[in-house]
């Protein structure tokens, strides 16, 4: 049993513990906090700066080049990377395996393969699969699209990602991604210096055909009776050719063949052909995707969108863009502007263009 002795050294050793506990607290407070007493704040004596907050400021700041990733993608080496999805995907239009065939599906709606059952996640996070969509999904889906059945971990790479878009974009026969939505076209200012050589031309005939008019004036009026009619069908000739020379004028003031076209198109079949652009291009006005954004792009400035990185084969070109020029555009855009990033193969048909003409007309314009 414990004597009176034994307990007083107990307790005393255990009051010698708590104080120098106390002690040493006090003086740890002391050497690494600054402040008052405990209703007050307390500030960290020593703080150190791991770089972290400026780093994350940064990559929020710096959004990435989505023009300059797509432009520079190879489809070769995204072909190699399309290894890694063979074992779910196939590219044959309709061959769905462990997961949706993926024949043409930049600018596919999301969801849209038919017979495929989907888990419902990716409609909740995208509409259309465009570039930007794709590319964000294929770097992390799980992060993307929570509870998406897709079991693959991502590609951390972003040139891995891109170059593998770009493969699966040009597995159709097409190419979708569009880099760049201006082209290089005559200028307002080049238009405006042919319309005073036409106005000119037009002048100096006028004084001869006056000439012509008044030399044949006395011969005419030597004419017999017989000769009359043969003037009177003339004179109804002239009715004709004045219309004639209206219509020239009114086509050389922009009211072309296509634009008539385009005042007669179909806007909603113009709305179904531009699922095709949205793969990089928006209708927002300002909101500028992998190409500038197409709100009120009939009649605009050719590249005129500011915070856009256009080519140097657009950069320097004023003017604005008409009907006949965006058709010549979209037709062909390599052979219309050569030298410039647009990616996009072309719209052959005449009446798709005009079609799709007037659907952007109704976007801002």
């Amino acid at each position: 049993m414990f004597d009176t002795m034994t307990l007083t050294k107990t307790a005393g050793a255990f009051c010698g513990a708590l104080l120098i506990f106390m002690l040493g607290n006090w003086a740890a407070e002391s050497i690494y906090s600054m402040g008052g007493g405990h209703g007050e704040d307390h500030a960290q004596g020593y703080v150190i700066d791991t770089g972290e907050d400026e780093a994350a400021e940064e990559v929020a700041d710096e959004a990435p080049d989505m023009a300059a990733i797509f432009a520079s993608a190879d489809a070769s080496k995204g072909e190699r990377v399309f290894n890694k999805c063979k074992a779910c995907h196939v590219l044959e239009d309709g061959a769905n395996g462990v997961g949706p065939h993926l024949y043409d599906v930049v600018g596919r709606d999301v969801g849209a393969v038919d017979g495929f059952g989907y888990s419902g996640a990716l409609s909740e996070a995208a509409d259309v699969w465009t570039a930007e969509e794709l590319y964000a999904f294929l770097e992390n889906p799980a992060g993307y699209a929570p509870g998406t059945s897709m079991g693959f971990a991502g590609l951390g790479k972003s040139e891995d990602r891109a170059n593998v878009i770009a493969y699966l974009d040009q597995a159709d026969g097409e190419t979708d991604i569009a880099i760049e939505a201006a082209a290089e076209a005559p200028t307002e200012e080049a238009a405006s210096e042919e319309a005073p050589a036409e106005e000119a031309a037009t002048e100096e005939e006028a004084p001869a055909e006056e000439t012509a008019t008044e030399e044949e004036a006395p011969a005419e009026q030597a004419a017999t009776e017989e000769e009359a009619p043969a003037g009177e069908a003339a004179a109804e000739e002239a009715p004709a050719e004045e219309a004639a020379t209206e219509a020239t004028e009114s086509a050389d003031a922009g009211g072309s063949e296509f634009a008539a076209m385009v005042a007669s198109a179909d806007a909603g079949n113009g709305e179904r052909l531009y699922r095709r652009c949205q793969a990089c291009h928006k209708l927002e006005d300002g909101a500028n995707g992998v190409g500038p954004h197409l709100y009120g792009i009939v009649g605009r400035d050719i590249a005129g969108v500011d915070g856009f990185n256009y080519s140097d084969a657009l950069s320097g070109v004023g003017g604005a863009w008409t009907l006949d020029q965006l058709s010549a555009w979209i037709e062909n855009p390599r052979d219309f502007a050569p030298g410039n990033r647009m990616g996009f193969a072309g719209l052959k048909d005449e009446q798709d263009r005009a079609d799709l003409m007037a659907y952007l007309q109704t976007i801002g314009n």
